[in-house]
């Protein structure tokens, strides 16, 4: 044995996994969990919404309909349909496109990696919701790339903030985001929704400070109440937007299956480096899933099955939480973004939490710099609505046990 075998193959990893090796693996939030405790951390569909033995009678068509078509590397007709499929309800929710501006990829974290990989070089700069998506954090540092992250509202991204570093970027001579990355609907984690006004507002600045929106849409079309803004790809008339969407919430997170819409250009270049990322037999299935509208009709029930949980959820908050708590109202997604009282620490909190029997994401998970510590990000997707009552009443009474002693008794 040599001395460089001492620590294996590690001298030969580049640059960038040695710098970043110590942050552990993604995906290992999911081990935030307690064997009796409500799991209000997982931004999962509940169990009872997979379309199960839709899914199985739609492989039975399928394999029925093209044989060994079906199975083999490029997949039979319906997999080759699958695009128009995309780009014709894209065009339902106002984005002009076609077939030919859709690359498929394995899940959306997949079509994430492939937009950096695109655009991204070590010393670019990348601008971020904070807080936001922890999956693309990951995927950003692992290009080397500076993360500046701008606060959220209750309107979502503060754009004027952006406005405002962008000019002073610009006067200073430094360097100007690459990409900025964005959940503008139902955002992970805050759960809140970008203003129409503020979308226009924020591809203005793209074209004047020459940087592409990378606009994540894994949650839109789970709206229980009012109405949507037009995506920002729907406004964008000079291809600055790259939009990126998934199945995962729609039908199933085991279907992998996510897409980009960007101008032609950009996608040969996407079909080029990421050849060969999706499984064609899951392409088919879809498409002879989504047939006669079963997927539309799906979506509704979907929406029926996460709203009373949504609603349960902010009237657990409301009823059992101790004054000092804040908390978002979302229309639709996933999430609740949850501030605690002055002095709690939601990382230090955890332990107590889970014993007392539920678990959550600590907010320091959702950015890319020391922010985060007072909040948590409550999610009412994969449980039912009695159990989040009881992880409520399970949270608040870790948050009285963690409150400063003053506070707590007043």
């Amino acid at each position: 044995m040599t001395d460089t075998d001492s620590d294996g193959l590690t001298h030969l990893y580049s640059e960038t996994v040695r710098a970043t090796m110590d942050g552990g693996t993604y995906g290992a939030w999911r081990s935030i969990a307690g064997a009796d405790a409500v799991p209000l951390s997982f931004g999962f569909p509940y169990p009872d919404s997979f379309p199960n033995d839709a899914l199985v009678k739609s492989a039975e068509a399928l394999v029925a309909a093209e044989g060994d078509c079906a199975l083999q590397y490029g997949g039979g007709e319906y997999a080759d349909a699958l695009p128009e499929l995309i780009a014709s309800r894209a065009r339902d929710r106002g984005i002009a496109c076609t077939a030919d501006e859709i690359h498929l990829t394995n899940g959306a974290t997949n079509a994430i990696d492939t937009v950096c990989q695109t655009f991204l070089d070590p010393g670019d700069a990348v601008f971020v919701e904070g807080p936001t998506f922890m999956g693309a954090l990951r995927l950003f540092r692992n290009y080397d790339v500076e993360i500046a992250a701008f606060d959220v509202d209750e309107d979502g991204l503060d754009v004027e903030a952006v406005a405002a570093a962008l000019e002073a970027r610009a006067a200073a001579g430094e360097t100007l985001p690459t990409l900025l990355y964005t959940i503008p609907t139902f955002h992970n984690p805050t759960g809140v929704t970008l203003t129409a006004d503020r979308r226009a507002r924020l591809l203005e600045l793209a074209e004047t400070y020459d940087f592409v929106i990378l606009e994540d849409d894994p949650y839109g079309q789970l709206r229980f109440d009012g109405t949507e803004p037009a995506p920002i790809k729907a406004l964008d008339e000079s291809g600055r937007v790259i939009r990126v969407n998934t199945f995962s919430k729609t039908i199933a997170p085991g279907v992998r299956t996510g897409w980009t819409i960007a101008d032609e250009a950009i996608t040969a270049q996407f079909d080029r480096i990421n050849a060969g990322g999706e499984p064609s037999f899951t392409r088919g299935l879809i498409t002879k899933y989504a047939e006669d509208g079963r997927l539309d009709r799906a979506i509704e029930a979907l929406c029926a099955g996460y709203e009373p949980r949504r609603d349960q959820l902010l009237e657990s908050l409301e009823a059992r939480m101790p004054p000092g708590t804040t908390w978002s109202e979302p229309d639709g997604g996933f999430f609740v973004w949850v501030g605690f009282p002055d002095g709690v620490d939601a990382e230090t909190m955890l332990d107590d939490a889970i014993d007392r029997g539920v678990t959550y994401l600590p907010g320091t998970f959702f950015y890319p710099d020391d922010r985060g510590a007072g909040h948590a990000r409550v999610s009412f997707s994969h449980t039912t609505p009695e159990a989040i009552d009881e992880g409520i009443a399970a949270l608040a009474g870790a948050v009285e046990a963690a409150m400063p002693t003053a506070e707590a008794d007043d």
